[in-house]
């Protein structure tokens, strides 16, 4: 065929150009066209086969990422801050050790073909990079895919894995939100062959253990699944071409009117307005097992096979949620529709609630803090023959957390520990450094977190004053008398109780 003769061609000029030791300029703009040529009989053929490997980096796109580190939608953090994070984080890394998750970690680097074509109409947000070798690079958008990626390049298909780090978005910042171009995730993930909605249900009892946990205030859990979601469409006149986009509209119900959504997708994509306000219909429902027993007596939907599927294991989920007691906290609701492409089974998200008025009648969302599905056909999409690993997982909405705790902690007025020294070696008198220096190296040295001011003959007050300022919780003074009868002085910071120890 011509076409593959023209990739052939394309192939060897990328070759030659790198035996040579060409620009790498020149190179990158060769290797572009070679991947559009890729791509395009990929697409001929139905399949395009990945390269499974993790990409090379070099100084010039170390640069690069600096440069896109200085850009806004970046900040820094302070001891505060950071005290507040580390909290959280202990609090999340726990839950996840406590279900039994591995950890793992990716390169903040991916080739750019492994993500391109993942995140529906989201793949714009992403930070396209090239390195000096040629190869075409992205900064990774979430910690799903590269998961996906490692599973297949390592022949994986069976783990329960955690995964905390650092993703990029090529996105409108909003400080006040959590919502960063750099920004940490926090993910469960579970790969493996199983029985239906077990995994599932353990996804989201571990959503409800640490917002439990942070007590970040009401929140609810919504349910759907991407086949019922895809039934409903079929059912409502939606061509197969448009699914994919019309969820991207579906997706945007948290933020937008149905009034505002259906203009959208009858102005900008082309639906029919019969489809949409068919649509229109099912996509305001929400509820409980209650509305899964109606939808599967729907005269519509119960005859598409889909929506059949996903409603069955919609039952079953909620029999399993019943069991972990917290059918409480979740609304199967057919607004959800995450529009990230490879979800293909039950998908959720976690916001959190505020009440409307005084009396507590109604509750508002405030934000979204988690979310998740599962994808049973991401690791195939890079396995050289198809092998598929089903998975579901969570991601942690963290910096959204962040945000609420450090606004509620600037309200109070509460006081945070940015450290977790537990003593501070003082002492008495003048030319006593040596046997406080001394003290607190038998401290350090039986694992006690201690500190001494670096100051030869510090005022006993000073010292006082110092803990008082950081939470410090005891003072071990050291005095000429302690000294002669071989003790030291215990102080409690917060009583002034004071006991000599030996």
């Amino acid at each position: 065929m011509a076409e593959e003769a023209a990739l052939r061609e394309q192939a060897e000029v990328v070759r030659r150009l790198k035996q040579d030791k060409a620009e790498p300029d020149e190179i990158a703009k060769e290797v572009a066209k070679l991947l559009e040529m890729k791509a395009r009989l990929g697409a001929d053929e139905g399949k395009h086969k990945f390269v499974l490997k993790t990409p090379k980096v070099s100084f010039g796109l170390v640069a690069l990422w600096v440069v896109l580190l200085e850009v806004t939608g970046t900040r820094d953090y302070g001891p505060k801050q950071m005290a507040i994070r580390e909290r959280v984080f202990s609090a999340i890394i726990t839950c996840f050790k406590r279900h039994g998750a591995e950890v793992i970690d990716t390169p903040v680097f991916e080739l750019k073909e492994t993500l391109t074509g993942k995140y529906g109409e989201d793949s714009k947000l992403i930070y396209d990079l090239k390195d000096q070798g040629g190869e075409l690079l992205s900064l990774r958008y979430d910690l799903t895919v590269p998961f996906a990626r490692y599973l297949a390049m390592n022949k994986i298909t069976n783990i329960k894995r955690y995964h905390i780090a650092k993703v990029y978005r090529r996105d409108n910042p909003a400080m006040t939100r959590g919502r960063y171009r750099e920004f940490y995730q926090c993910d469960f993930d579970i790969a493996g062959q199983f029985d239906p909605m077990i995994p599932d249900a353990e996804c989201l009892k571990i959503v409800h253990e640490i917002l439990s946990d942070l007590q970040l205030g009401d929140f609810l859990i919504k349910v759907n699944d991407r086949r019922i979601l895809d039934g409903m469409f079929a059912v409502c006149g939606v061509p197969d071409s448009k699914f994919r986009t019309i969820c991207s509209s579906v997706d945007k119900l948290d933020k937008m009117p149905w009034e505002e959504v259906r203009s959208e997708m009858v102005g900008e994509k082309g639906l029919s307005p019969e489809a949409a306000d068919r649509i229109g219909e099912y996509v305001q429902l929400h509820g409980g097992m209650d509305l899964v027993e109606k939808l599967l007596q729907d005269p519509k939907l119960s005859q598409n096979k889909l929506a059949k599927e996903g409603l069955g294991d919609m039952k079953l989920l909620f029999e399993y949620l019943t069991l972990f007691g917290i059918v409480g906290k979740i609304s199967f609701d057919l607004s959800l529709a995450r529009g990230l492409d490879y979800y293909t089974g039950v998908i959720y998200e976690a916001v959190l609630l505020q009440q409307e008025n005084n009396h507590g009648e109604d509750s508002v969302s405030v934000g979204s803090v988690a979310g998740g599905g599962r994808y049973d056909g991401l690791v195939g999409m890079f396995d050289p023959k198809g092998r598929k690993v089903p998975c579901v997982g969570v991601s942690i909405g963290i910096e959204r957390i962040f945000s609420i705790l450090e606004q509620r902690l600037e309200a109070s007025e509460e006081k945070i520990r940015t450290t977790e020294t537990q003593v501070l070696v003082a002492s008495a008198q003048k030319k006593l450094l040596e046997e406080r220096l001394k003290l607190i190296s038998e401290l350090w040295d039986a694992g006690i977190k201690a500190e001494v001011l670096y100051k030869k003959n510090p005022k006993l007050l000073n010292q006082l004053q110092y803990c008082e300022d950081t939470g410090i919780p005891l003072v071990a003074i050291v005095g000429e008398q302690e000294l002669k009868d071989g003790v030291v002085k215990l102080r409690v910071v917060a009583t002034r109780e004071e006991v000599r120890a030996a």
